[in-house]
């Protein structure tokens, strides 16, 4: 069994637990959460005692989602910018494809490329307050490593559209109104609780009905992804470069309006 450095893998029966695992640095997404993830979920895909999988989180966010170092390494050096646009289209389809029911456990605020992700689960437990954002335009850059498939496949258009464009948060109360928190708790410690519970009602399932279901749905979005994917995060790779995304991070860093010169 691979050892990971920001995540663990946790087995209990038929429920795998995919956790992200460094709460110091909010799980960011750097170099090392893109290397281990994709391999991670992979693993639990390949084991055959595993039916069911919770993608949860240790600490007060469940992920700040990108990591502005490695921003700005994309911004510097176009051949690291390809790698990891490759690394995240990878990565993005390696859970939309994911062939067994994926339980998302979102306990605290979620960001950007973290948010995509969820997004792909098959239920999302949360919490009132928590925020579910992708504030992509903040920092410059077009929503691309799933946003643009993944909220409009969760949301009316035109909600999608309000929130990508403008980068506002969707509190969880009001994205279970909307249906894409599909179950809603009294607080952060049920959340977990909660999501395992319902990994354990589907894994005592019968498994080939489950997966090849699974499978059938996971087409639904497939069908998105090859409509929109590529193009997004192609275009997301283009604004990657730009001069707006070095100051979009200066400014983050010393809290400070942007100056934005449209290069």
């Amino acid at each position: 069994m691979t050892r990971y450095q920001a995540l663990e893998l946790i087995r209990n029966g038929p429920v795998g637990e995919l956790r992200l695992a460094r709460p110091d640095l909010h799980n960011r997404f750097d170099e090392v959460m893109f290397a281990e993830l994709g391999g991670a979920l992979e693993e639990l895909a390949a084991d055959m005692q595993i039916r069911a999988v919770v993608f949860s989180a240790e600490g007060r966010h469940f992920s700040a989602g990108g990591d502005t170092d490695t921003m700005l390494a994309a911004n510097a050096d176009l051949q690291v910018l390809l790698a990891q646009v490759d690394d995240g289209r990878r990565l993005f389809r390696t859970f939309a494809d994911f062939p067994k029911p994926l339980v998302a456990a979102v306990h605290g605020h979620v960001f950007g490329v973290a948010t995509s992700l969820v997004l792909t689960a098959d239920a999302v437990v949360s919490t009132p307050g928590v925020r579910i954002c992708d504030p992509h335009v903040h920092f410059g850059l077009v929503a691309g490593d799933g946003g643009c498939v993944t909220w409009p496949a969760a949301l009316p258009m035109v909600l999608a559209k309000r929130h990508l464009l403008w980068g506002d948060p969707l509190l969880a109360e009001d994205a279970h109104r909307f249906g894409l928190v599909t179950e809603l708790v009294d607080d952060a410690g049920q959340v977990r609780t909660t999501a395992l519970e319902l990994a354990e009602r589907v894994a005592a399932l019968p498994p080939v009905a489950v997966q090849l279901t699974k499978r059938a749905l996971n087409k639904v979005l497939a069908a998105r992804i090859d409509e929109a994917f590529d193009t997004a995060f192609y275009l997301e790779a283009i604004t990657a470069g730009t001069a707006d995304l070095r100051e979009a991070v200066a400014a983050f860093t010393e809290k400070r309006p942007g100056k934005w010169s449209g290069r």
